[in-house]
């Protein structure tokens, strides 16, 4: 026998659907954001810093001032690009960080408020400052359209019928605390994030051409970092980083198709760097 929400249920969850109803910047997509940002990012804040705790630094310092170098320089014009825009309000809060974990994975994933890692093993494909540039558009792209909040809004909804977080935790702490690790958090095996849905894999992919433009980054260069992420993978089963993502000839495909706005961004560097990943 199918049990049904109660009227009085069903009303509150659209009510709590309109309210919430949010547009991710530059793509104007629609989504559905229960979940306050100061929440949100106080759990991510907690979440970063037991990471680091329990994970080491690389000790290499010419990449781990790359990674910083290549982080603050989208950080910044993204923040530039928002206050122009009149959008600050919607980076409040952030507390951006940018960190180097010595690890053989090919991965890197931002956390909400702008809490960064990039694993060494990324590195190789990466190559250059450029081609950083492209992982780290695309994971901050992540945390700015607030893709992690969308989901665990989802889970909230179909999973605990929509309560508020605040009472999830309450009541429903290792569902919540559930949600949170498919919607942010790090996977089973330490260090893995989990992955997120193609929709926003392709949304990120999208913003993050922009914001390495917007950066000074030429985004034609994401062409051939996901060409050497195709040859990398060789017909094994793709790294954490790519589980989700579009097929390989997919991705490369859009991503040309999102060159030209990409490169209404673009403005090149007066003095371009030479650092190389060796």
């Amino acid at each position: 026998m199918k049990k049904y929400l109660p009227f009085s249920v069903f009303l509150l969850l659209i009510a709590l659907l309109i309210a919430s109803c949010a547009k991710v910047p530059l793509t104007g997509r629609k989504q559905i954001n229960l979940i306050p940002g100061s929440q949100i990012m106080s759990m991510s804040f907690q979440q970063y810093d037991q990471f680091l705790k329990e994970n080491r630094l690389s000790t290499n310092q010419e990449q781990t001032a790359m990674v910083k170098h290549v982080g603050q320089k989208i950080q910044h014009a993204v923040e530039s690009y928002f206050s122009e825009k009149g959008l600050s309000k919607q980076l409040k809060g952030f507390q951006w960080e940018f960190n180097l974990v010595d690890s053989p994975e090919a991965n890197a994933w931002c956390m909400p408020g702008g809490k960064v890692v990039f694993y060494t093993g990324i590195l190789p494909i990466t190559k250059d400052e450029a081609g950083l540039a492209v992982v780290m558009g695309h994971e901050i792209a992540h945390a700015i359209a607030e893709h992690g909040n969308e989901r665990m809004s989802q889970g909230l909804i179909t999973e605990l019928g929509g309560i508020a977080l605040s009472v999830a935790l309450q009541e429903k702490p290792e569902q919540t605390q559930a949600l949170w690790l498919t919607a942010y958090g790090l996977g089973s095996q330490v260090g893995v994030m989990l992955p997120f849905s193609r929709l926003h894999e392709s949304e990120a992919d999208r913003l993050g051409l922009i914001f390495m433009a917007m950066a000074g980054y030429d985004p034609e260069r994401a062409v051939s970092f996901w060409q050497r992420m195709a040859d990398m993978k060789g017909g094994q089963a793709p790294p954490e980083f790519l589980s989700t993502h579009p097929s390989d000839a997919k991705r490369i495909e859009q991503i040309k198709k999102w060159l030209p706005e990409a490169m209404q961004y673009y403005k090149k560097q007066s003095t371009p760097t030479k650092i190389k990943i060796k």
